[in-house]
């Protein structure tokens, strides 16, 4: 799927052309529960009073062109250096649900992830992946906070942003900005499944608060949140020398 990604250094890419793409790499037969999935996301503590406006889970996958495999739970971890206000530390989330880390939509999406981004990046053959269900809530009295950290890099090589869903909501446009503060888009994404593509290495990315449309009823924001980050190629011990007889 051309963009203007390599140009760039990120792309907004609409529903329809988006499903086309995520279709082309696998089945979304499953995706009314998948989007469904949302309404069971754990409350993120790691934000203190704004944690209650914050839900997520989270898993870890490692990538080849042989396979996809759900590695065992782990935390969360972002440098100072990318995240000043919640860096440094482990961050342990709620896990993914089983049904989900197996369902068909997200294993589409990964697949669809891979080959949007591998492709420029030639000389990478493994990669770790970062999956984040997010749910974004804003209230009458308090709005919905996507990115509390600001325009932000996450410390990865490529970032996919997918909607899910919004629900009485307005605002919460994404913003892509040059490292010298410089905006370089804004964008809204509005419809399941648009989706905002981004360079990790070269631009900085964050989303506005979301308020409620309707203060007197329930109102959020549903995201995916796919990163890659390179790995190294596996180790491979030498074979060991042949221990011949003298002679």
């Amino acid at each position: 799927m051309p963009t203007d990604l390599p140009r760039a250094g990120f792309a907004r890419i609409p529903a329809a052309r988006m499903r086309a793409w995520l279709e082309s790499h696998g089945s979304l037969r499953d995706w009314p529960a998948f989007a469904a999935s949302w309404n069971q996301l754990e409350p993120d503590t790691y934000l203190a009073a704004l944690g209650r406006q914050r839900r997520r889970r989270y898993a870890v996958f490692t990538l080849d062109a042989a396979a996809i495999r759900l590695e065992a739970a782990q935390p969360h971890y972002q440098s100072v250096h990318y995240n000043a206000l919640q860096g440094g530390i482990e961050r342990w989330f709620a896990p993914i649900l089983p049904a989900v880390t197996a369902s068909a939509s997200l294993l589409c999406i990964l697949r669809s992830a891979h080959a949007l981004f591998a492709p420029l990046s030639p000389a990478v053959h493994r990669w770790h992946m970062e999956v984040h269900q997010f749910r974004i809530e804003a209230r009458a009295d308090a709005a919905g906070e996507p990115t509390p950290e600001g325009s932000h890099r996450d410390g990865v090589d490529w970032v996919l942003v997918l909607l899910i869903e919004r629900r009485n909501v307005r605002h919460g446009s994404t913003t892509i900005h040059a490292p010298d503060g410089r905006l370089l888009g804004e964008f809204t994404l509005s419809a399941p499944m648009d989706a905002a593509l981004v360079d990790d290495t070269r631009v900085l990315h964050g989303v506005t608060a979301v308020q409620p449309i309707d203060p007197a009823l329930p109102a959020w924001r549903d995201v995916l949140v796919v990163t890659l980050r390179a790995l190294p190629p596996p180790h491979r011990h030498p074979a060991p020398f042949a221990v011949l007889p003298p002679g």
